[in-house]
């Protein structure tokens, strides 16, 4: 059945099947070598896209405006500091307004309330550019990255190490169990995945065939792992607990004496970015052969642009 996303928000992939996201991937892979290959189109011709965002960004606001402007659109950034956005008015009256001006919204920012308020009264698509629970963009480059390094997704297996809780382990569980992706988390038992993520991801995983494994001890999941993962150690809004978590995870740094204990040369590393080294990973690691860092980096602008794409235009407006 061919795969229809035309009118679609992405808030959480929760809400899309592992035919919708391995859809969106093989449309990153073909924007990608249209880019690549020098290709120039205008899809997205006399069309706009709001960029609301409360945090700061590089990778997630730069491969939105890059990906929107290359297709011919118009791109509008809108900082906390440019509009009322549930202050002065309300996130439901921004979002009836943003929807009479805009084709589509992006919104990046602490609460999933503000993007899915956005998505309910907008009337246009809406993406989650990165809130507190989810970072839907960014696992499905990490998902494109995997699959170019690998060859494929089920079967594979990804160990995240560090800070368990947070969006990008979140959003990863989720999207690995959809697709077959077998998934793993090394953590302290204070910052392990809630249980409730846990277990949906489980009975997602039951129809993938994935594995879902939360440890305490990074021996027991890294071997044979065909990739690891990790993230900053502090997430924005956390700073005041910085020393506390350098302390907690010390032992969960990416090193290469850990990349060594999956036992495999061909594992690769990936990170979210930014990245703080010497915290969570050496710069021995990133800098060295089985980082795909910089891939994972440049998949967030195609990724971004297929979702685009496929929730903005009509399937035969695609090619």
């Amino acid at each position: 059945m061919a795969v229809n996303l035309k009118g679609r928000s992405l808030l959480t992939l929760k809400h899309y099947s592992k035919a919708e996201i391995l859809f969106l991937i093989d449309l990153a892979d073909r924007v990608k070598a249209q880019r690549r290959a020098g290709e120039v189109h205008q899809r997205f011709r006399g069309k706009t896209i709001a960029l609301l965002f409360e945090k700061l960004s590089t990778r997630t606001r730069c491969a939105f405006e890059t990906a929107f402007g290359e297709e011919g659109g118009y791109p509008v950034f809108l900082s906390s500091n440019d509009i009322h956005l549930g202050g002065k008015e309300t996130v439901e009256d921004t979002a009836r307004v943003l929807g009479r001006m805009f084709d589509a919204i992006e919104f990046r920012g602490f609460a999933q309330e503000m993007v899915d308020a956005l998505a309910t009264h907008s009337g246009v698509p809406v993406y989650n550019g990165l809130t507190d629970l989810y970072h839907p963009t960014q696992v499905l480059a990490d998902l494109q990255t995997l699959r170019e390094a690998t060859g494929g997704l089920a079967g594979k297996s990804i160990t995240y190490v560090g800070d368990g809780r947070n969006n990008v382990a979140r959003s990863l569980m989720i999207a690995c169990a959809k697709v077959g992706t077998h998934f793993s988390v090394a953590a302290p038992d204070s910052l392990q995945p809630d249980r409730d993520t846990v277990l949906e991801a489980k009975n997602y995983a039951e129809e993938s065939g994935a594995e879902i494994i939360i440890s305490a001890d990074p021996a027991e999941v890294l071997p044979k792992s065909d990739a690891v993962y990790t993230d900053v150690w502090v997430s924005m809004g956390e700073e005041t607990k910085s020393a506390e978590r350098v302390a907690l995870l010390t032992p969960y740094r990416v090193t290469a004496d850990l990349m060594k204990r999956t036992g495999k040369a061909s594992t690769i590393f990936l990170h979210c970015l930014p990245a703080v080294r010497g915290n969570e990973v050496t710069s021995e690691v990133m800098d060295g052969p089985q980082s795909r860092i910089w891939d994972q980096a440049e998949n967030r602008k195609h990724t971004i642009k297929a979702v685009m794409l496929a929730t903005i235009l009509a399937p035969t407006e695609l090619g």
